[in-house]
């Protein structure tokens, strides 16, 4: 299993990397909407669709992201649309892990195509749009979820139930704890100090320095800690850091309820040893699109 992660992540990063670094954002974008496009398809086997609907939802997808793209979306900022996207998802997390694993089976299947199929369009119309504004941007954004992942997996090990008895969602995913989601916070906390440290102190990606396109927001190469830090203050970026940190782990919830009200493992076997893309996704779903909304304001 172990060899099998290791293969699959090296393919992949061999794949991301070049296009990520790349002089435009057209082959990242290209990269990500194919992602994205399988995604949908691993939406609508959860779902209970069969493999035709299923792949016809990857293609629906494919071709909205697409004609979004070829519409010039990416070059817009787009500010009231993320604002809804961002109140939805908090919303949305909020209600659907107040009912659990047997409310969302209440839900009419029309809606939840729909609302899947509507989170990964904005999921890729972010992270692609996040790639304009410039690479270390939008590493600032994925960092952020990876970290604190990493962080809330090793302090769940260290000291899960050590200080709270009650699991983080028992009826959803039993091995998360509250004492991990601590941890995944101060690790995103430390993640923006140093890279704020970092950055002012005139480091960045070199890369950026000769993305000549025109930025979403006039933003080109900074990252999203310093881009709220400057407009509104330490104390905001703090609690901004935090509040993407609690929708990442959200997202995660979120995917984990659909899979366990679906019978599945995983969204799929995309990914060898790793799953599917939206395990490899569910926590970008809803921070990508929080991003957009806070260098929105």
């Amino acid at each position: 299993m172990l060899k099998q992660r290791v293969i699959t992540a090296v393919v992949l990063l061999a794949i991301l990397l070049p296009a990520l670094f790349y002089k435009t954002h057209m082959p990242f974008g290209a990269v990500t909407l194919v992602l994205i496009a399988a995604g949908a398809w691993e939406w609508g086997r959860l779902n209970g669709c069969t493999q035709p609907a299923s792949l016809g939802l990857g293609v629906v997808l494919l071709g909205l992201c697409g004609f979004s793209w070829y519409a010039g979306l990416l070059d817009k900022p787009l500010s009231q649309l993320w604002i809804v996207a961002g109140a939805s998802w908090v919303l949305a997390a909020a209600l659907l892990l107040a009912r659990g694993v047997l409310g969302w089976a209440r839900i009419p299947k029309i809606i939840r195509l729909f609302g899947g199929m509507a989170a990964l369009w904005l999921a890729w119309l972010a992270i692609a749009q996040a790639r304009v504004l410039g690479i270390n941007f939008l590493l600032s954004v994925l960092l952020l979820v990876w970290v604190a992942d990493i962080f809330a997996y090793f302090s769940g090990r260290r000291f899960g139930g050590r200080f709270s008895k009650r699991k983080l969602a028992p009826g959803i995913s039993p091995g998360k704890s509250w004492e991990g989601v601590w941890g995944g916070m101060v690790g995103v906390l430390l993640l923006a100090l140093v890279w704020v440290y970092i950055e002012g102190s005139g480091l960045q990606f070199a890369a950026d320095a000769s993305l000549n396109s025109a930025p979403v927001n006039g933003a080109s190469g900074t990252s999203l800690y310093s881009l709220v830090l400057n407009r509104h203050g330490a104390f905001v970026m703090l609690v901004a850091v935090v509040f993407m940190a609690a929708m990442s782990v959200a997202g995660d919830l979120v995917e984990s309820l659909i899979k366990r009200s679906a019978g599945a493992k995983d969204s799929s076997n995309l990914l060898p040893g790793h799953g599917g893309v939206l395990d490899r996704v569910d926590a970008l779903l809803p921070t990508l699109p929080l991003a957009m909304m806070l260098v929105s304001f």
